[in-house]
């Protein structure tokens, strides 16, 4: 596998890839793929920005050109990447530019920031192959870019949803994303 250059990401444990999505709400993604199996050390942060070390208030501003992502270790041989982005776009909606439901922002884009060209061909064979299997009605407007950077937010971030299950946004927003990935998605599950 070609490794494309890195910034900001830890020691990848031995037999583990990293992966960098966007879908939204950072706080959405990590609470779906916290639940599945060959998956670790998820963090909540920004990538794909031009300001180094920005805050979450800077971020929301709509102005450094990141998103709200999710970082995580992979074990390929537990789940595979064509697995991890089949939750991917289950999960959120590829087709709205810069919006998750009333997320609105560029931060709250879809997006797979690659880490090999293993990932990027993978990741382009994968929206071509949903895109011709015509599951939405709109165009997947996903963006498939190498990786750059990765800043973790802010500690409050982390395990958001296992932290605030009670909060409406918590409710109305991510328990849903949770109960389809249960239903879709029971093979990919840890088991409790």
């Amino acid at each position: 596998m070609t490794t494309l250059p890195q910034t900001s990401v830890s020691d990848v444990p031995a037999g583990h890839e990293v992966a960098t999505l966007g879908a939204g709400c950072f706080w959405c993604i990590e609470a779906v793929f916290q639940k599945l199996k060959g998956i670790t050390d998820i963090k909540p942060g920004y990538s794909g920005g031009l300001v180094a070390k920005p805050s979450y208030q800077e971020v929301c501003s709509g102005t450094t050109g990141h998103a709200e992502v999710i970082q995580f270790f992979y074990d390929p041989n537990v789940i595979a990447f064509q697995d991890i982005l089949e939750v991917f776009w289950a999960t959120h909606d590829p087709t709205t530019v810069n919006r998750q439901g009333a997320d609105v922002g560029p931060q709250y884009r879809s997006a797979i920031f690659y880490h090999s060209e293993d990932q990027r061909l993978i990741a382009e064979d994968f929206k071509q192959m949903v895109e011709k299997a015509e599951i939405y009605d709109r165009p997947i407007v996903t963006e498939i870019t190498p990786f750059s950077n990765f800043y973790p937010a802010e500690n409050y971030h982390h395990n958001y949803y296992q932290n605030h299950k009670n909060q409406p946004y918590c409710q109305f927003v991510i328990s849903p994303k949770l109960n389809k990935l249960d239903k879709a998605f029971d093979n990919l599950a840890k088991r409790q």
